[in-house]
């Protein structure tokens, strides 16, 4: 594993740039060579009088364009700013200043390369006519490697500065064409040429302009990468990296750096150990976080995914005060701090109560939105629903309103629908006090369950105190080990083990007539007969449940934790290529034992016995309620006659 030199590219040296980078953005004139035009060239009309803005021109003697077509005027700033009407938005201005910004980078790193790899030398003797012959060959290969260096620097630093702006609406731009290698000026002449296009054929409002500018961007980058592995000569710049300290980007060769998109996230997060009790719910969540982060951002697809144990979707549920916030706090936190450490982009988003709307199908507009920013493939997701019991309205209950319909209508859909694609980088936490108040076929798409049970043992209890007391007391702790209990992988094998056996009496029931019919369950037709015997107990126990059942077994058959040093030096792990993780995975798996099979039925089945019981005893109770008041009112009525 090599490693890298970080330098700084200092800040003089890129506004420097400045002024070219503002011609370029301003306008110049470039003849397609390989693309063709989706829209006309601007033209800029002006009244007699008003000077037109100056046009770029190449500030490198002797590398003129070669045109095989009618040249056109490149003008992005006018293109930018004919979106609006007549005033140039907050938006227009952002996208402005990270075009000038990106070239002004891209420019300076290209005049670092051309001075560390002998270019500039060969530059200044071929403008005085004295390029040895056995070198001509090697100016032009070297002249290529500039251009593919400040094409990639152009479109990193692009899309690093434009990330905080970008939205959850995406656009299909399809393949860059016009991307020339002649000299680095071309290049970026080119490379603009095709965004001003791109911009003028898809981009209709603010929202549409960013996500072209981002989706170029990306294209640029992966198109000159490609580009980049036939053998240039771009050694000094893959072999280094450098730090721009005032955006916080680093440039390591033709590696995209990866920002933050939609701004910081505002939450004070939990370390594991303030996280008492519920250690099957902490073990799943730390155990997921680390899942996400094995999420390859070039293949587009997570490893975890592909090999069935991939937790897309969760249900955590208890009783109010149990540590349901704390743990979305406690998750939230370990990726955020994860991200930090690997460079990688991280969006958290949750849903809530304030996002039903009375207005006829702007719920479900919202909720789409909402689902659509987690989904987002250029970044590592984390999606709650906090009270969904309130958020998501059950189907044919007259008390949900239409926009708590339509939400349960567009969660279906995208967390188990005909087109929903699980690529492993994000996940979808739903929260509930009540989880028998939620739909029935909301509820069994989420492929796990975190019972979220709060402190238990006397331990936890002395724990949890401590914790909250803080530290402004002498009070001694007595005899106990502080936190002791809460040693992750010791209470995870007692939780789970607590499910040999069903916890619940209508399960127990099932179990105990099963086990005496058939003995032991201990073979694949065992195991089906007593699923079998729950669906006839409760028929909601469908097909899906069996799916949810079977994910949370290979769940457990990488019951294995991710080194902590894999997240903390993203090079073992997080940086190598898709299949390499996805072999050093493999390597990591247990084969599925019958004892696993047997606690996740029964971690499952306990779970849906326990809905349908509070359920049933809810409807009991109200009705019981109900009676009683009518009964009241009647002897009052009576009474009242009398």
């Amino acid at each position: 594993m090599s490693t890298r030199d970080t330098m700084e590219l200092k800040e003089e040296t890129i506004r420097a740039q400045y002024e070219a980078a503002l011609g370029m953005v301003l306008g110049f004139d470039h003849a397609p060579r390989l693309a063709k035009a989706l829209v006309q060239a601007q033209v800029a009309e002006r009244s007699p009088g008003i000077g037109t803005r100056p046009t770029f021109r190449s500030t490198v003697p002797g590398m003129a364009t070669r045109s095989t077509a009618r040249p056109g005027g490149v003008r992005l700033a006018e293109r930018v700013e004919g979106l609006g009407d007549g005033l140039v938005t907050p938006v227009q201005a952002a996208v402005l200043n990270a075009l000038r910004r990106g070239l002004a980078i891209a420019l300076a790193m290209g005049e670092t390369f051309s001075a560390q790899s002998g270019l500039a030398e060969l530059k200044k003797a071929n403008l005085e006519g004295r390029v040895p012959e056995p070198k001509r060959g090697e100016f032009g290969e070297l002249l290529q490697g500039e251009a593919l260096v400040v094409l990639f620097t152009f479109a990193n630093a692009l899309a690093y500065l434009i990330a905080p702006h970008v939205g959850p609406g995406t656009v299909e731009l399809g393949e860059v064409e016009e991307v020339l290698t002649d000299n680095a000026p071309l290049a970026l002449q080119g490379a603009l040429w095709e965004l001003d296009q791109d911009i003028g054929a898809l981009a209709t409002d603010d929202v549409k302009l960013v996500a072209v500018v981002s989706a170029f961007a990306e294209a640029l980058m992966k198109k000159v990468q490609i580009r980049a592995e036939n053998g240039a000569r771009v050694s000094v710049f893959t072999g280094a990296s450098w730090k721009v300290e005032a955006d916080g980007l680093t440039i390591a060769g033709f590696k995209p750096a990866k920002a933050a998109k939609g701004g910081m996230i505002a939450m004070a997060f939990k370390k594991p150990h303030e996280v008492v009790g519920n250690h099957i719910a902490k073990y799943q969540s730390l155990r997921l976080s680390k899942m996400l982060m094995a999420y390859d951002f070039e293949r587009r697809l997570n490893p975890f995914a592909e090999l069935g144990g991939f937790i897309f979707t969760f249900m955590g549920d208890g009783k109010p005060g149990t540590g349901k916030t704390t743990l979305i706090q406690m998750m939230a936190g370990l990726l955020n701090d994860y991200c930090k450490v690997a460079g990688y982009p991280f969006r958290y988003q949750n849903f809530s109560i304030d996002q039903i709307d009375s207005y006829q199908g702007k719920s479900g507009q919202n909720a789409k939105a909402f689902i659509d920013a987690v989904l987002d493939p250029s970044v590592i997701g984390f999606g709650t629903i906090d009270d969904i019991d309130q958020v998501a309205g059950k189907r044919g209950d007259r008390q949900s309103s239409a926009g708590q319909q339509e939400v349960t209508a567009v969660f279906m859909q995208a967390f188990a629908g005909a087109g929903t694609v699980v690529r492993g980088n994000c996940t979808f936490g739903m929260f509930s006090n009540y989880p028998e108040n939620v739909d029935d076929a909301l509820r069994q798409r989420a492929g796990a369950r975190f019972l979220v049970d709060g402190p238990q043992s006397r331990e936890d209890y002395i724990d949890i105190l401590s914790l909250l007391l803080g530290k402004n007391h002498a009070i001694p702790v007595g005899d106990h080990e502080l936190f002791a209990a809460q040693e992750i992988k010791k209470a995870v094998t007692a939780s789970f083990e607590g499910y040999s056996k069903p916890h619940e009496e209508g399960l127990l029931k099932v179990w105990d007539k099963v086990q005496g019919e058939i003995g032991k369950l201990d073979t694949l037709a065992k195991m089906g007969a007593y699923l079998k015997a729950i669906q006839q107990a409760d028929e909601r126990f469908t097909g899906r449940a069996i799916k949810n059942i079977t994910d949370a077994v290979k769940v457990r058959a990488m019951d294995f934790e991710l080194p902590d040093a894999w997240m903390e030096e993203p090079d073992l792990f997080l940086f190598r290529p898709y299949d390499e993780k996805l072999a050093m995975i493999r390597g990591l798996m247990t084969p599925i034992s019958v004892e696993m099979v047997i606690q996740e039925i029964n971690r499952y089945a306990d779970s849906e016995f326990r809905y349908a019981d509070k359920s049933d005893e809810v409807a009991i109770a109200a009705m019981v309620r109900d009676f009683g008041r009518t009964e009241e009112a009647k002897r009052r009525y009576l009474e009242g006659k009398g």
